[in-house]
């Protein structure tokens, strides 16, 4: 029987004979550890509910601005592919074919990767249809892929626990009922755990159209009858204390940049009135947002959510494209970010406070070793954040772990961070992952930088530890 390139157990490891044997052997170690997936974008009420998948194309295709960017790039319209909310031009099985025509687009990229993965370890396509996938097989896959979904076991619960999922975090509104985490929490037919974590962005970025109304709504619900500012701390402060009571670990914030403010309560109070005016400047919306980010922390210290930073991406570069599709279509780009001085006003009041977890991202690799790793190599609560987005493939994993481990070591990084909305992809990308750190583990040991036995503790740790740890699990 032949085998796909997705099913090569060397797929991804070194070249070298000699380094490929080794690093065999570590990703041995840990292969088959537990996914623990503490930042992504799966919604919780598909579990809850346990969902079935409504056809392949909605569940590989128009939800994953991965793999829509690109075929647009190629000159599809995204109307073609059924992103955004409404009636669609196009029908599934049509827009799977554009997928497919584009598929040649893919070649070497992440996205090819994981969804080849898919193909062949999800959905167990025979290897000469995971190969030979394009505008000919376009069909043949659809139907394939519909008749697996139509399976009684091929349910989000089953999935969960045949990918060897252990935690699985959301992402979720402050005012969100939390309702199917309970529902799971309570559920003893469901083993895993699923996380609720507090993500405020639209409540603190005040160039948000919805700013205002979401504060005055959050106010009203959750202020305790104080109003102003004063009402606004203490309703953040109340919603985080309620997410943790539903087991949340962590408050997520995607910044612009990663700038932080310690203003004096009047100049506060003094923004956010004017931000609730409409009277607020550009540069009044950053001071706002970058002493938020303080409170933030403060925040932390206090109840103890892990303090994830993420940012660095322009946002909805495209206006028409936003206009028409809405956010999280495929023209957000990174930028670059500048870390040291713009979070040194919480690191000076909060870097060293006991039991504070901050995990700081980036979209710009140059600040991996230039920023993040001599910060992360003072500071007892920064963490280097994995690569994500659009860095959280092979080669910018090699060169995070080379750029950040000289100078704060393995112990100082997140754990790897999968960050999707697309749910069949996961046991792909932890694999990936897991593949690169014993590539990079290998290299060490041959090179006599490493011994093997302790490589072997560290990918262990790496896998397994370093989530747990830093995210309080």
């Amino acid at each position: 029987m032949s085998q796909s390139i997705a099913a090569n157990p060397d797929r991804l490891l070194p070249v070298d004979p000699g380094t490929r044997a080794i690093a065999r052997e570590l990703l041995a170690e840990v292969e088959h550890l537990p996914l623990i997936s503490p930042h992504g974008h799966v919604p919780a009420e598909m579990l809850a509910e346990d969902t079935v998948f409504p056809d392949p194309t909605a569940l590989l295709v128009s939800p994953d601005h991965y793999v829509t960017r690109l075929i647009h790039a190629g000159g599809v319209g995204l109307d073609q592919l059924r992103v955004g909310p409404g009636p669609h031009s196009v029908d599934s099985r049509t827009a799977w074919r554009h997928f497919a025509a584009a598929w040649p687009l893919f070649d070497g990229t992440a996205s090819g990767y994981w969804i080849r993965s898919e193909f062949e370890h999800v959905f167990g396509l025979p290897a000469e249809t995971v190969d030979s996938f394009g505008a000919e097989t376009a069909d043949a896959v659809y139907d394939a892929i519909a008749a697996k979904l139509a399976e009684p076991s091929f349910r989000p619960r089953q999935l969960f626990k045949d990918f060897g999922l252990e935690v699985l975090a959301t992402t979720d509104d402050p005012l969100d009922t939390l309702e199917a985490h309970r529902l799971l929490a309570k559920d003893e037919s469901f083993a895993g755990r699923v996380l609720p974590t507090f993500r405020p962005d639209p409540y603190i970025n005040v160039a948000h159209p919805e700013w205002a109304a979401r504060v005055d709504r959050l106010t009203a619900e959750a202020g305790d009858g104080v109003g102003g500012y004063a009402g606004y701390l203490r309703a953040l402060e109340n919603r985080r204390r309620y997410f943790v009571e539903n087991g949340a670990v962590s408050a997520d914030h995607g910044v612009r940049t990663p700038l932080t403010l310690k203003l004096s309560v009047p100049e506060a109070e003094a923004l956010f009135a004017k931000a609730q005016r409409g009277e607020a400047t550009a540069a009044d919306r950053d001071a706002f947002e970058a002493h938020m980010m303080y409170e933030m922390a403060r925040m932390s210290v206090e109840d103890g959510l892990v303090m994830t930073i993420h940012p660095g991406s322009f946002r909805n570069h495209h206006t028409a494209t936003f206009k028409r599709f809405g956010a999280d279509t495929g023209h957000d780009i990174p930028f670059s970010v500048h870390y040291t001085e713009g979070i040194r006003p919480l690191l000076e009041d909060f870097g060293t406070a006991k039991d504070f977890h901050l995990v700081l991202f980036t979209l710009d690799e140059t600040v991996f070793s230039r920023e993040l790793a001599p910060l992360a190599g003072f500071y007892p609560s920064v963490y280097v954040g994995a690569p994500w987005w659009f860095l959280d493939a092979p080669d910018s994993i090699l060169r995070f772990r080379s750029a950040v481990t000289e100078t704060t070591g393995f112990t100082r990084t997140s754990g790897f961070i999968d960050d999707t909305r697309a749910f069949c992809s996961i046991p792909a990308r932890h694999n990936m992952s897991r593949r690169m750190d014993a590539s990079f583990l290998a290299k060490l040991v041959v090179e006599h930088r490493v011994t093997e036995s302790r490589a072997h503790e560290i990918i262990v740790d790496l896998v397994d530890g370093s989530p747990r740890r830093v995210f309080k699990l």
